[in-house]
């Protein structure tokens, strides 16, 4: 009776033990065929880590090597949440929703996601960074990243233009050349032990390439003087908006570029779109008794008149069609260079009509009006230069005086350019070569002519005429002590309504210095100034101030 007691319990057992053999093979045999690749993904999920890994985002540099926009290391900070308890997130939510100044539901929203990584908030300021590390959260770290800064903050804001929190451009310099200047990622893969806590190791690497950094034209003492100039000149004259551009004739590189209104680089965010619009190369206008330049130019070089030929202003009305045109001063007998330096209206149209409307489209033409300049910046446009077929019967009185022809203040500095680089127009440009962090030259931009607008020497008499305006004419207030200068001014009405305005102008000087060597050329121009708003009293001044000061600095620099 013992016996068999003691039997059954042992089959007992012994079948317990077989049955719980083989529902273990069985489980072992699924685990090993049908579950094997899963858990295995998962086992290396749990254990490797991929980390991408940024590249620092290539400087921007003035021509002289000074930076405008590089990338510094910051610290961004992230959330483990599966590494964090109840009490942990609730820690967490409660100082940092404080210090990061973030909603409280959106931080709890952000913890309680089961991931093993979160962004809580990217490129903090160090100073706020060393605040949480001294908190010591569990489940909260930090990466280290690289952010943009822009050291002059507004300094050439519409140039270099600027670039997101994930480091790609979007506007400027910052957008067109971003495959130079973003790099490569590369990517690290982190052993892991089971708690998630990085060992350390690493199993493979790949380095990330930086970018390229960008050596531009622009001078950085140059455009703060351009800026400084603008700004003054701003609050003087209450005008809406203002641009100014200074270039090399020799070459076309462009030394400055600034519009007002701006933006600070730094606080984008808080920015128009209105003071983010570079005016220099993308807002068109009228441009007025600037555009004068075209028929001047045009007149010699066709020997319709010489300098000293009479021409008879009518005492300040003509007709011309069914519309009688005014002088703002009326003149009787002028030379021809009288007619440019007092910058009559009816001088101009009688040389204009001698010439004819399909030769004077030829010159303007051949000065880029109508085209764009291919500047190396998005957002130019080509303005709009009628085809004399368009002409209406007082087109030839209203066009070479700078009416019915939109331009934009870089297609301004680039024509008085190439009368100042004897009669060569060149192609303007903000970027003079490309290199690597070794010093190595990736890629080179060089002056580039497009074509011989006039001779040698009709560029020549040109200058004179020019010089005359500054000298004796409208552009007094242009005169430099000791630098001869040459100009135009312009006093341009503007279209309210399809209507000219009596009360509303855009006032603009454009000219080059030295006039007998040419080193700068510049334009200024300025949107509905008040109450003074002739190109003379308002623009002029600031080519002035400008240029003299460029000029000394860059005698210095020898």
């Amino acid at each position: 009776m013992q016996v068999r007691k003691y039997s059954s319990r042992f089959a007992l057992v012994f079948f317990s033990l077989i049955t719980f053999l083989i529902l273990f093979s069985v489980k072992l045999i699924f685990l090993q065929i049908f579950w094997s690749e899963y858990l295995s993904n998962l086992a290396e999920k749990q254990h490797n880590a991929i980390v991408k890994l940024e590249p620092r985002r290539g400087s921007i540099l003035d021509r002289n090597l000074r930076p405008l926009a590089f990338n510094v290391t910051v610290s961004s900070l992230y959330a483990n949440p599966r590494l964090m308890s109840e009490e942990d997130k609730h820690a967490a939510t409660k100082q940092l929703s404080l210090l990061l100044k973030m909603d409280p539901a959106v931080l709890r929203q952000r913890l309680s996601r089961n991931k093993y990584f979160v962004w809580i908030q990217r490129k903090l300021p160090e100073e706020l960074a060393g605040k949480i590390k001294g908190l010591k959260l569990k489940g909260i770290g930090f990466i280290k990243e690289s952010k943009r800064f822009y050291p002059n903050q507004s300094l050439a804001a519409h140039i270099i233009g600027f670039a997101d929190i994930d480091n790609r451009g979007l506007e400027g310099l910052e957008l067109n050349y971003d495959k130079y200047l973003k790099g490569e990622f590369g990517w690290s893969q982190i052993l892991r032990d089971a708690r998630q806590r990085e060992l350390s190791l690493e199993r493979n690497f790949m380095p990330p390439k930086d970018g390229f950094n960008l050596v531009l034209t622009i001078d950085e003492t140059i455009q703060y003087l351009a800026e400084r100039a603008l700004d003054k000149a701003m609050a003087k004259h209450n005008a809406k908006s203002a641009s100014i551009i200074v270039m090399d004739p020799r070459t076309g590189e462009i030394l400055a570029l600034a519009n007002r209104p701006t933006y600070n680089l730094a606080e984008v965010s808080s920015s128009s779109i209105e003071s983010r619009t570079n005016r220099a190369i993308s807002y068109m206008y009228e441009p007025g008794s600037v555009f004068k330049i075209v028929a001047t130019a045009a007149a010699l070089e066709e020997a319709a008149f010489s300098e000293t030929d009479k021409i008879n202003c009518e005492n300040g009305a003509y007709r011309v069609g069914n519309h009688i045109l005014h002088d703002h001063h009326p003149e009787g007998i002028l030379t021809f260079s009288q007619v440019i330096e007092q910058s009559s209206n009816i001088g101009v149209t009688k040389i204009a009509q001698r010439l004819g409307p399909y030769k004077f489209y030829k010159y303007a033409q051949s000065f880029q009006f109508g085209r764009k300049t291919e500047i190396d910046l998005d957002g130019e446009v080509q303005g709009v230069l009628k085809h004399p077929s368009d002409w209406s019967k007082t087109s030839i009185g209203a066009i070479p005086i700078g009416q019915e022809v939109v331009v934009t203040p870089l297609q301004l500095v680039s024509a008085i350019a190439a009368i100042a680089n004897d009669g060569i127009y060149m192609r303007p440009f903000v970027v003079k070569y490309v290199k690597d962090n070794s010093e190595q030259i990736i890629r080179t931009f060089e002056p580039k002519a497009i074509n011989q607008v006039i001779s040698p020497q009709t560029a020549q008499r040109t200058k004179k005429i020019l010089t005359g305006v500054v000298d004796n004419g409208t552009g007094r207030k242009a005169q430099i002590n000791g630098v001869a200068v040459a100009g135009k001014t312009g006093t341009a009405q503007k279209v309210v309504g399809g209507v000219y305005s009596h009360n509303k102008f855009y006032a603009s000087f454009i000219g080059f210095a030295p006039a007998d060597n040419p080193r700068l050329a510049a334009v200024v121009v300025f949107d509905e100034p008040h109450p003074s708003y002739y190109g003379g009293t308002v623009a002029a001044p600031v080519f002035q101030e400008v240029i003299s000061d460029a000029l000394k600095y860059l005698e210095m620099k020898e």
